[in-house]
């Protein structure tokens, strides 16, 4: 494959993962690839030329979302309030799209087994983005003499936010709430408020 079809081929492959995106998100529940075709005004046998099946599609999505993830964890490893910020406001304010992939990515690891090299991965990326802040929340645990672990303190970081995201994207509590900024900004409050000194407790 020339340079320029290879650009183009992976030009249209971009292209068919934003609009599957913006389609899934638009309809908040699970698309079909004639959908996506007929928005995307191609063949469906296009698609296929890029993904195996519905199920990539759908994983490759989930990558590319940890992919941002990773960008932000490199662009903001020197400060930790401002990463934690900037972290959950990339989830919260995209409440849908949170949940929506988090829910697909459960799904395709208990239902899917054709896909090992992609979950591996997303796995790797995963793995990376840890990395990229592990000295950052190191220091910060130190600082406040914490006995919690740095994958303890990151699980509690994405239970804060994924709880919130649910909130924030619930026709119900949407009602009821005041001020969606003030509480995006108490989650984030909340969330950096690790237990000091731990360990006498």
């Amino acid at each position: 494959m020339s340079s320029v079809r290879q650009q183009n081929f992976l030009l249209r492959k971009e292209k068919i993962l934003a609009t599957a995106e913006t389609l899934l998100l638009d309809n908040n529940q699970d698309i079909t690839l004639s959908e996506l075709a007929s928005e995307l005004d191609i063949a469906k046998g296009t698609i296929y030329k890029h993904f195996k099946s519905k199920n990539q599609l759908y994983l490759e999505l989930v990558i590319l979302n940890e992919q941002r993830l990773l960008e932000i964890s490199k662009k903001y490893n020197h400060d930790i309030k401002i990463y934690v910020s900037q972290y959950m406001l990339y989830n919260m304010l995209n409440s849908n799209r949170t949940i929506l992939l988090h829910i697909i990515e459960e799904r395709l690891t208990n239902n899917e087994k054709k896909l090992k090299e992609l979950f591996e991965e997303l796995y790797q990326i995963r793995e990376q983005r840890i990395l990229e802040i592990k000295e950052l929340f190191s220091q910060h645990l130190k600082f406040l003499d914490s006995a919690m672990s740095i994958r303890d303190y990151l699980s509690y970081i994405w239970t804060v936010t994924y709880g919130a995201s649910l909130l924030l994207n619930s026709t119900h509590y949407q009602k009821s709430i005041g001020s969606r900024e003030r509480l995006i900004k108490l989650y984030v409050n909340q969330a950096l408020m690790t237990p000091d000194k731990i360990s006498s407790l």
